[in-house]
């Protein structure tokens, strides 16, 4: 130990001497002396630390009820809670991300139950976490009651969140994945807590909602029942427009976006007869909701364009004007260029035919035009032809894609739109035939339910039009006459019924009975349609 104090420089050495530096003016001089000093235990000084440390640590801070609380508790407490609330994040993510994810159970369910399990494991590991630290939860509760009537007030708003974020994780009219609609608020839902639901809006902008107001408000949920949104779009014709090319061109145009599901397939409704106009609406279905308004922006566009190659019109407004005075505004023009219309004379309506485009875009045969090709619906009005296009589908095939093999079932009936296929035996590699534009094939496996008698491929990428059993059914019911009508043509082939026949005797498809109709071909195809698509047959 040492000391300088003004020209001096003290030393104590353990054994007690203490020798003093002077600084003189001739020098340095030293002087030693003995000194006594208290014996000083240091291994005692740790101890009494400790013991008043572990007092102060353990002394009681506040009591709640009879349970007494200290620091030592309180750590102990904050601790536990924090150990609870890493199990119950880890536990619930890994039962969320990976266990669910393997058992199947879609994105909405597993949220609600992870979510659910984490509250349940914080509120039991904090009920947990009281006892241990030797709080008695009955004198809690009494504490608890004496202050709840003035918490409740002061936290009403919390509380409605938190029952109504229950009532939506057990109850689930909205889950999460689901695309909603609130209050002019669309988007995805990403989240739901206690408290508050998250929702991903189209701009990807993320809106946090409260519980209550998704509870007590009215709420579109486009994903309730089905993961796939209806897009409906408005469009009006003029009143000399054909609804039959309306339908169609719509219907074309709606299978050409990218973003249109195939299945459900797109409708045409007509809705009604507006002033000077045809009202109708299109139907589409896409699983990609967050891409609604960029889908019904390229429809629109794709529209317009459209009907204007097609010579489709849209509705205008005339306005006429009428003068009663119309000589003061003779002098204003040159009456051998202008006419001025006058009340007696009403002006007739000029307006102009649509600019042909045929000279400059190429023509391709509508639809409709295609269908009264085929030999069994060349004499159906255009009413029934619509109803055909209706209950048909788009098909797409990519290059050597199979569109049926040999022996599948005859449940389609195609017409080709675009592309080639081939038709061959699969079974010995043999060609049989080439199929291209406005070209139809399975018509006879559809009507009289034979199976397949060669496989079919696509050439190049091809799109074909398509009825299957439950459209053709639908029009077959609706439309007693094309029953007959294709009872007719279908006789005429009796080369090809007669093999076709004797193709479902070898597969034993029909009963024995059914062998005496070879003399009666048109009984024999209408005991087979009716049996295969429950029409009524009509006296022949």
């Amino acid at each position: 130990m040492s000391k300088i104090r003004n020209n001096e420089f003290k030393i104590l050495l353990p054994d007690g001497q203490l020798t003093t530096l002077f600084l003189t003016a001739n020098g340095l001089k030293m002087e030693t002396q003995t000194r006594s000093f208290p014996e000083v235990n240091l291994n005692e000084i740790p101890e009494d630390l400790l013991t008043q440390l572990s007092q102060l640590f353990t002394a009681t801070l506040f009591k709640i009820g009879d349970n007494p609380v200290s620091l030592q508790s309180l750590v102990e407490l904050i601790l536990l809670f924090m150990a609870i609330l890493i199990i119950s994040r880890s536990f619930t993510n890994f039962l969320k991300e990976r266990l669910l994810v393997k058992l199947g159970i879609d994105e909405g369910n597993r949220e609600a139950i992870a979510v659910i399990l984490r509250y349940l494991i914080v509120a039991f590991g904090v009920i947990f976490a009281i006892q241990s630290i030797g709080v008695n939860l009955a004198s809690l509760a009494v504490v608890a009651g004496g202050l709840g009537v003035g918490i409740g007030f002061g936290i009403q708003d919390l509380t409605t969140n938190f029952v109504s974020g229950l009532t939506l994780l057990l109850d689930r009219p909205v889950k999460v994945g689901d695309f909603v609609e609130l209050e002019g608020l669309m988007g995805i839902v990403k989240k739901i807590t206690i408290r508050s639901t998250i929702v991903q809006t189209t701009d990807d902008s993320s809106v946090i909602v409260p519980n209550s107001t998704i509870i007590s408000n009215k709420i579109v949920n486009w994903s309730y029942e089905s993961s796939l949104l209806c897009l409906r779009l408005s469009i009006e014709v003029a009143e000399d427009s054909d609804p039959l090319l309306v339908t169609e061109t719509l219907l074309n145009i709606a299978y050409a976006e990218a973003g249109v599901l195939y299945e459900p397939t797109p409708k045409v409704l007509f809705v009604e007869f507006g002033e000077d106009s045809f009202k109708f609406e299109l139907l589409v279905w896409t699983d990609k909701p967050v891409e609604r308004e960029f889908i019904k922006s390229s429809l629109n566009f794709a529209i317009q364009y459209n009907f204007r190659q097609q010579g489709i019109d849209f509705p205008f407004n005339n306005r006429d004007l009428y003068l009663q005075n119309p000589e003061v505004l003779l002098s204003l023009f040159d009456p051998n260029k202008t006419a001025i219309s006058t009340a007696e004379n009403p002006p007739k309506n000029d307006r102009k035919s649509p600019v042909s485009v045929g000279e400059e875009v190429k023509t391709q045969l509508s639809l409709s035009s295609l269908l009264r090709k085929v030999e069994y619906f060349e004499h159906l009005t255009d009413l029934e032809l619509r109803q055909l296009i209706e209950v048909g589908y788009r098909q797409r095939l990519q290059p050597q894609e199979f569109l049926f093999h040999e022996n599948d079932p005859g449940d389609a009936f195609y017409l080709i739109l675009s592309g080639s296929v081939e038709v061959f035996v699969e079974a010995i590699d043999k060609h049989l035939n080439y199929l291209s534009v406005g070209q139809f094939l399975g018509e006879l496996s559809l009507m009289l339910g034979i199976p397949r008698t060669a496989s079919v491929r696509a050439l190049e990428e091809t799109i074909l039009f398509g009825i299957n059993k439950e459209g053709f059914q639908k029009v077959l019911n609706e439309r007693p006459d094309l029953y007959e009508q294709i009872i007719e043509e279908i006789v005429k082939h009796k080369e090809e019924l007669s093999e076709r026949q004797q193709l479902l005797r070898e597969m034993q498809l029909v009963e024995a009975s059914e062998d005496d109709d070879d003399e009666n071909p048109v009984e024999w195809v209408r005991k087979r349609l009716k049996d295969l698509f429950g029409v009524e047959a009509k006296d022949p």
